[in-house]
């Protein structure tokens, strides 16, 4: 496709790498909104939140893919999902995007856990640069978060992906919220009701390790909860699994505590 800078110009990244089925679901739906410009990691990133490692290569390869009969120039990254909206930024792109959208992420990135989450980190990355961005997710088994699946239909998470993005063009940037986490269930439909709701302060992924010696290699195996209803009503977390709703996000970057400065100085000074 060749370049046409009258139309909006659209950032589509993830962190399941270039190759991912989520992406060039989203790359076809963002198509009719606007020019989208695809660049994503090289390799499975997932994990990475918003790190810089300082052993990522940072090597661009053009690469021309077709996709459904379509061909689309595409850059595949040697970095992680924040580095590859940098690289996308001041290297690869003509202007800056007028948006940002990272996914289809396979599986869920609900509560804390979302801190951790390379989807999540690449619309921080488009928000700390002044540039309206959604990070979105499609609920899936959990033996599919790293698998690039063919098997997982991420066609309703790509109408909305299409429905939010389309608004966040017209509208622009705003003051009140950075950018927007959309979490997809498994079983919505594009009928499948919507609904604002808060970051779950819960962990939503359950922990633990298998016994071992400690100099030998070992990992924490995870899985998600699920008592659900535990869960407070509003959050994320109880909107996407329990209502099973599309759970729509404002997340701000301003992590400051709304406390009172002046109260807090006197209970330090005792």
């Amino acid at each position: 496709m060749a370049v046409d800078n009258k139309k909006p110009q659209i950032l589509l990244t993830n962190d399941d790498g270039i190759e991912s089925p989520g992406l060039w679901a989203a790359a076809e739906a963002l198509s009719d909104l606007g020019y989208v410009w695809v660049a994503a990691p090289r390799e499975q990133k997932s994990g990475m939140g918003r790190s810089m490692p300082a052993d990522s290569d940072g090597r661009i390869t053009r690469q021309l893919l077709t996709v459904h009969g379509q061909e689309w120039t595409v850059f595949a990254v040697g970095g992680s999902p924040a580095q590859t909206v940098l690289h996308s930024i001041y290297e690869i792109m003509d202007q800056p995007p007028d948006l940002v959208v990272s996914g289809i992420n396979y599986g869920l990135n609900l509560a804390l856990g979302m801190t951790m989450s390379g989807t999540v980190g690449a619309a921080i990355e488009a928000a700390v640069n002044g540039i309206p961005a959604i990070a979105i997710s499609r609920e899936t088994a959990v033996e599919h978060y790293l698998s690039n699946s063919a098997e997982v239909d991420f066609s309703t998470a790509a109408y909305f992906t299409k429905k939010f993005a389309s608004h966040l063009l017209q509208q622009g940037r705003r003051d009140d919220y950075s950018f927007l986490k959309i979490e997809v269930p498994m079983d919505a439909t594009p009928d499948t009701e919507w609904a604002f709701c808060r970051l779950s302060l819960q962990r939503f992924y359950k922990l633990w390790a298998e016994p071992r010696d400690l100099d030998r290699p070992g990992f924490l195996h995870f899985a998600p909860r699920t008592d659900f209803d535990t869960f407070k009503p509003g959050t994320d977390v109880y909107t996407a699994k329990v209502e099973h709703k599309v759970a729509v996000t404002p997340i701000t970057l301003d992590m400051t505590a709304r406390v009172d400065f002046e109260a807090l100085r006197k209970d330090f000074e005792g």
